[in-house]
């Protein structure tokens, strides 16, 4: 070992703890909520926040992982329980052949759209998830996602996060 390496690790755990700040209790207990109102573990909810710095306003679900498709257009029972407990937008992507107006006869969807084709160009990507999200900033958004190629959605739209359909509704 090199000499001094009780003294670097001693000035970077001083460091680390002047760049993390301390919340005031009730900031906490604010947060804590808002993570109960998204559905959220606290975890995950102060990671997207800390990341991003902003609130999630917006989740944007694929058909996918809402257990969606052609001829079962109701959501499972589970996914609904979830949904409505939720305190923000609700978007979903329709992965073809699902269509948009399919998934709107769910009351717990707010806003039904086309899902980028699985391999489309990052550009193409990038339209089709703006579209969905209007005037919505990409970086309050949460994507919820039950296939990898849907994770490059997160990217296309520059959104705040991507959570597997398998961790967000477990328990639901």
């Amino acid at each position: 070992m090199q000499p001094g390496v009780a003294w670097r690790a001693h000035c970077w755990r001083a460091a680390r703890e002047q760049l993390l700040p301390t919340l005031p209790i009730e900031v906490v207990r604010l947060r804590v909520k808002r993570a109960r109102d998204l559905g959220l573990e606290y975890k995950t909810y102060a990671s997207v926040r800390a990341a991003t710095g902003h609130d999630l306003i917006a989740f944007l679900f694929s058909s996918n992982a809402l257990r969606l498709v052609r001829g079962r257009e109701a959501l499972p029972l589970d996914r609904a329980d979830k949904l409505d407990a939720m305190n923000c937008a609700r978007i979903a992507l329709a992965v073809a052949p699902l269509s948009p107006q399919a998934m709107l006869v769910n009351p717990q969807i707010d806003q039904a759209h086309v899902a980028p084709f699985a391999l489309a160009k990052f550009a193409e990507a990038r339209a089709a998830i703006r579209l969905a999200l209007g005037k919505v900033p990409g970086d309050r958004v949460l994507l919820v996602g039950d296939l990898a190629l849907e994770r490059d959605w997160c990217a296309a739209g520059r959104l705040a996060g991507y959570l597997p359909a398998e961790r967000f509704f477990a328990g639901a």
